[in-house]
């Protein structure tokens, strides 16, 4: 694949982030907080991989036929949580699909909450799955639960395949507008910081007067998520997926290996996340 940090990504088409894996979300200018849902193409199925709000529908909808996919392709929805920035467009994207047979996955704890965006689609529990989807083609999805990162029945989804862990709200960001890239850049000095209050308010770092997107990350993480026990437990199972790359929901995609054992490991020692930025 080609240097993704020096290509001209056109925010208003689809982009190919792995073989088969596509970027079809809504670039708002004017929002710190970017969804990002996913499709993955597998000969004549499609997964899409939590679709987004009701008024982002038409733009991602747009993005997937794009691609060359027709709606009637995708068979299954992926929902790694119940918020409405993921399951908002659940009843456009049944009408505009209608396949009888199309299929909601995600945890029984979530399946509880998403039948109230009016989902009339079969609801499948993942641990009734064995944690695994299979296309047609043999191609697998692996699934892990990551519990209350952020809900109880929070879990991630690896593409076999790719080696694209699609990591919901881990590795979340909350980015300024001008500054958020689908692909992150973390500079080379960020590595050997050894600090994570080294940044004024305005996301610039204090050394080096520049913009450090691992504040984003951070604070995202400390807002989003239930305690730091919940968290390292997390990063701990991300670990063992031996992922190849980190695509997460929300904020911009870790591609480089170093980066990403850089943001585990730094994830790993954050503290004031959640009930513990609160109780004693």
């Amino acid at each position: 694949m080609a240097d993704i940090l020096n290509l001209n990504l056109d925010y208003n088409k689809p982009i190919q982030v792995a073989e088969g894996v596509y970027w079809v979300g809504f670039v708002d200018p004017t929002s710190g907080l970017h969804c990002n849902p996913y499709l993955i193409i597998d000969g004549d199925e499609a997964a899409l991989i939590d679709g987004g709000s009701r008024p982002d529908f038409a733009t991602v909808m747009m993005k997937i036929m794009q691609t060359g996919v027709e709606p009637s392709s995708i068979s299954t929805l992926i929902y790694h949580h119940y918020d409405p920035d993921l399951c908002g467009s659940i009843p456009n994207l049944e009408n505009i699909i209608a396949r009888q047979d199309l299929t909601v996955l995600s945890h029984r704890e979530n399946n509880i909450f998403i039948r109230y965006y009016a989902a009339r689609s079969r609801l499948r529990c993942v641990e009734t799955m064995e944690f695994k989807f299979q296309f047609k083609s043999g191609r697998i999805l692996r699934f892990f639960r990551t519990p209350y990162c952020h809900s109880a029945g929070s879990f991630i989804t690896m593409d076999e395949k790719t080696g694209v862990l699609f990591t919901s709200d881990i590795f979340g960001s909350y980015d300024p507008p001008d500054r958020w890239k689908l692909f992150s850049d973390i500079p080379e000095l960020c590595h050997s910081c050894d600090e994570d209050n080294r940044f004024d308010k305005d996301f610039k770092c204090k050394t080096v007067e520049d913009y450090c997107p691992l504040v984003g990350i951070f604070n995202f993480h400390r807002r989003i998520m239930t305690s730091n026990k919940a968290l390292r437990h997390t990063l701990d199972i991300v670990e063992k997926s031996l992922p190849e790359m980190l695509a997460p929901q929300h904020g911009g995609i870790l591609h480089k290996p170093g980066d990403i054992s850089m943001v585990i490991d730094r994830l790993k020692t954050l503290n004031d996340v959640g009930i513990d930025g609160i109780a004693p």
